[in-house]
């Protein structure tokens, strides 16, 4: 059966994705209020101190910094694209696979923030490492097995990942990327075991992994489970090694699965589970990138402090002008919010009582693309050294900045994970939960006249007390928050705003109906509304634990978050005109007539490469060798 034929239709999809969705809230969640209108300053404030810091996690954060100094060039990763061994041996010595394994296993048993705060130190020197231990950790074998696996499954692989196993994610196939209901790999069991076939692409650590979590669908049910699967069994094939624009060390590749037998004592969870198992999974895996994000961030201010002081341009240092000054105030306000987010997204994770999913995919969203905002402003302050390389610069006698390297590392982080726009989507499906469950009937198309009629009664309750308390709880808001100083005036605008949305959502509901989850434009201006909102509460709440603290920094706290919540109450402001005043509509028109051929005088006077749609058509490099061995 071709690729083409297997793409399963959009109702299919539809039903995959919502039949992996966790349903039930296991705990608080700040954003998940804030999309219903209320603000819960509780949940988030007093923002999450650090407290006295663990002597093991202490001596271990020092051991990693040396190590990274003294033992690893970025440059030379990039120029060799590989990881050398030394530089492995040296992090699995110092249990660097291990940090989120708890000790009982052989791991570092480090918390949630614990493990971030590492891994900011690690993006702040070589993103290539973040590739190699990140997926390990996050999405690899420890991490399933953790919230999934069985006792005797923790027993024989938790050990052997934290000592340096490395593991790797197989979800991705040619043509399946965010949408898993095509998956064509399959596990059928024969009465003794799995036997799994297929073909998984952009398997990040594959060429270098012991273990793999691999996601196969049952041919007969459908179904779609998660296997533990060892790289040395026969059958399990590295059959390409991809590599990319950035991250030239990763270990990423093409692997194929052919009559590979597993055990049944390799699944993970139950059977049918794979899929959620993976996004439960990525609930807490995705703050990896919001930290080494933010390390990335602090180490590009710094380099634009020091090229800013030392560049002297009509007689005065560069970032005296104005033009740079204000790049570099935006830069330190968003990397204090990038700061403030990871931060108390982990605490939350480690304090229990919260469900996290919102905050992991927001904080996920809105760092890393601020993250890549912050390296393009630093390699346009350093110019012409921005996009010189490394080894060029040193050649000639100046400071080796890799600013260019950076900016090829962290484009991918838009994608890793989850892209921008599936975490929009996912974030916009979460947001309507609660108003899904009390008027889904309404718009979902299986339901008959006499259904829909029926919960007539029990919308309109529902509405009739919820829609008038979103503007009567405004009358309070003027006098609340006194305690913040100059920041309360923010957090008036936090609450005023998560109600305003709440009221524009619900409109947006009653305006579209069923073709809501076509609105994308309307929708994603909801979600970034939220991040907004989200940024200035984290950096607030942040501020005022390290005013309260005391210290040198305390002022300067308040200045960042102040201008944090400046730059965002504008684009939050922007965003609510355009969720009704826009050109959507035309937008979608437009594109449509590309697509179709359309404005031909726009594919003239360039060198023709091809690029018809077939031209894409998408391979299985299993099938291709094998077809050309056969020949």
């Amino acid at each position: 059966m071709s690729a083409r034929a297997q793409v399963s239709s959009e109702q299919e999809s539809r039903e995959v994705v919502e039949g992996a969705r966790q349903t039930e809230w296991e705990g608080r969640g700040f954003l998940r209020d804030l999309f219903l209108g209320e603000f819960r300053l509780d949940l988030v404030h007093p923002f999450p101190a650090d407290g006295e810091e663990r002597p093991e996690f202490a001596r271990f954060y020092r051991a990693l910094e040396r190590f990274l100094r003294d033992s690893v060039d970025p440059a030379k990763i990039d120029q060799t694209g590989e990881y050398p061994g030394a530089v492995i041996d040296g992090l699995k010595r110092l249990g660097a696979f291990g940090m989120k394994i708890p000790k009982e296993y052989g791991g570092l048993g480090f918390t949630a923030f614990e493990y971030c705060k590492a891994m900011e130190l690690v993006g702040s020197y070589d993103a290539n490492l973040v590739a190699l231990l990140s997926p390990h950790q996050s999405i690899g074998v420890p991490q399933p097995l953790r919230l999934f696996g069985t006792p005797e499954q923790k027993q024989k692989y938790l050990p052997r990942c934290a000592a340096g196993a490395i593991s790797a994610f197989a979800l991705t196939e040619a043509h399946v990327g965010s949408d898993p209901s095509s998956l064509s790999t399959t596990a059928e069991w024969d009465g003794a075991s799995y036997v799994l076939n297929g073909e998984k692409l952009w398997c990040t650590n594959g060429t270098l992994a012991e273990l793999l979590v691999v996601m196969a669908r049952d041919p007969t049910t459908k179904k779609i489970s998660a296997f533990v699967v060892e790289t040395c069994w026969e059958g399990v094939r590295v059959e390409y090694r991809c590599r990319f624009m950035g991250l030239r060390a990763l270990a990423n590749g093409v692997i194929s699965f052919r009559d590979v037998r597993v055990p049944r004592e390799n699944l993970i969870g139950q059977e049918g589970q794979g899929l959620k198992i993976a996004l439960v999974t990525l609930n807490t895996g995705r703050l990896t990138i919001p930290a080494s994000s933010t390390g990335t961030a602090k180490q590009c201010l710094q380099i634009a402090r020091g090229w800013s002081n030392a560049r002297i341009q009509w007689g005065v240092p560069i970032g005296r002008h104005e033009a740079i000054a204000h790049r570099i105030g935006d830069m330190a306000a968003t990397t204090f919010a990038m700061d403030s987010i990871w931060k108390l997204s982990s605490r939350l994770a480690d304090r229990g009582g919260y469900d996290i999913r919102l905050e992991a995919a927001a904080a996920k969203e809105w760092n890393t693309s601020r993250e890549w905002e912050i390296v393009d402003r630093t390699l346009q302050i350093r110019g012409g050294r921005g996009y010189e390389t490394e080894s060029s610069l040193e050649g000639r006698g100046e400071k080796p900045v890799g600013v260019e390297r950076m900016m090829r590392d962290c484009r991918i982080n838009l994608i890793f994970e989850g892209s921008s726009e599936v975490m929009h989507l996912f974030m916009a499906r979460e947001a309507v939960d609660k108003h899904l469950q009390v008027a889904g009937a309404m718009v979902d198309p299986k339901k008959t006249v006499a259904e829909k009629l029926a919960a007539l009664p029990r919308i309109a309750l529902f509405y009739a007390l919820w829609y008038p308390c979103l503007w009567l709880k405004g009358l309070l808001t003027p006098f609340r928050y006194g305690d913040f100083g100059r920041l309360a005036t923010h957090l008036r605008f936090v609450e005023r705003s998560s109600r305003k949305l709440a009221r524009e959502s619900f409109h947006g509901m009653v305006a579209f109906g069923p073709k809501l989850e076509k609105k994308q434009g309307f929708l994603f201006r909801c979600v970034d509304v939220v991040m907004e909102l989200f940024a200035m509460s984290a950096s607030v709440s942040h501020a005022r634990r390290l005013l309260d603290a005391g210290g040198s920094e305390a002022e300067s706290a308040v200045e960042l978050a102040d201008l944090v919540c400046r730059n965002s109450r504008r684009k939050v402001q922007r965003l609510f005109q355009d969720l009704w005043s826009n050109d959507d509509g035309r937008k979608t028109e437009l594109a449509a007539g590309v697509l179709n051929g359309d404005h031909a005088l726009l594919a003239e006077e360039i060198v023709d490469l091809g690029l018809e749609p077939d031209a894409f058509r998408t391979r299985y490099v299993s099938r291709e060798r094998a077809a050309t061995v056969g020949q």
